[in-house]
């Protein structure tokens, strides 16, 4: 199976990020791709800071989109046999109410859906938290879903693999540091933690991991692309640098991740009942 990645950049305009959205499908099949893994904010962008944002601006927020609505609909026709992931901002039913979420499509309709629970400082006031992990069925495989700071916690990925997830995609609208920013991007402190949390997460779930992010720039934002297949073993397969670009690697999640637990099976060797909380 090929798998895609994407580093791209999004705006305030969902006309022009559907047209861009259209190019990187046709560009994902093109290349045979089965399943890809867009950034979070592909449809409207994202915030355009993270420090001080004022939910008054009304630019400074991302347009609130219905998660059933006309644009996720264009995104469905696109799709046909592709597996698409992609992140945006959800109007919900309350007024006033949004969501940082994430939706999985093929030409055959809606897969999965997931709310982004951990919010960071900078958006806690903005965004209201999604309620929990769950896994789903598509094509390609059982699958999860994750939003940029939902990797840091590594309850996320692993309540997905428990639910049978063998193939996660984490979305990202994921910036450089905001302090102490390095000179160089690839030397940024937010590039290694960035990588390292792809890694150990495919690592120790045993699980493929698609990370997408957002690349250039956004208001006070500098995204740090960085897209990546990265195998159950933590060994990256495919990846893009800081421009934009598709990572794309053939992996048979089945197969590797059956050799992957076939001598330490970190899921069955779990302790739950030593756990805390």
């Amino acid at each position: 199976m090929r798998l895609a990645a994407a580093a791209a950049n999004f705006t305030r305009d969902v006309a022009f990020d559907l047209d861009r959205i259209g190019v990187i499908v046709e560009h994902a099949k093109e290349a045979g791709a089965a399943v890809l893994a867009l950034p979070d904010g592909a449809l409207g962008g994202y915030v355009h800071d993270l420090r001080g944002l004022d939910p008054a601006d009304p630019d400074a927020l991302p347009p609130a989109l219905d998660p059933d609505g006309d644009e996720v609909r264009a995104v469905v026709r696109m799709a046909g046999d592709l597996v698409v992931c992609l992140g945006f901002c959800e109007a919900g039913s309350e007024p006033g109410t949004r969501y940082n979420a994430a939706v999985c499509l093929s030409g055959d309709g809606v897969l999965g859906r997931h709310r982004k629970v951990h919010q960071p400082a900078g958006v806690a006031g903005v965004f209201t938290a999604g309620e929990g992990f769950t896994a789903f069925d598509t094509p390609a495989g059982r699958m999860g879903m994750l939003i940029d700071h939902d990797k840091t916690f590594p309850e996320s990925a692993r309540s997905l693999a428990l639910d049978g997830a063998e193939l996660i995609a984490c979305l990202s609208a994921w910036p450089t540091s905001l302090t102490n920013r390095a000179p160089r991007m690839a030397d940024d402190r937010q590039a290694r933690l960035f990588d390292l949390y792809d890694q150990a997460r495919a690592a120790e779930n045993q699980v493929v991991w698609l990370s997408s992010n957002q690349s250039g720039r956004s208001g006070a934002l500098h995204f740090l692309g960085r897209a990546k297949v990265v195998g159950p073993g933590g060994e990256i397969l495919a990846r893009t640098w800081s421009k934009g670009g598709l990572a794309v690697a053939d992996v048979d999640p089945g197969g590797v991740i059956g050799a992957a637990r076939a001598v330490l099976h970190h899921l069955k060797e779990r302790r739950p009942d030593l756990y805390q909380g």
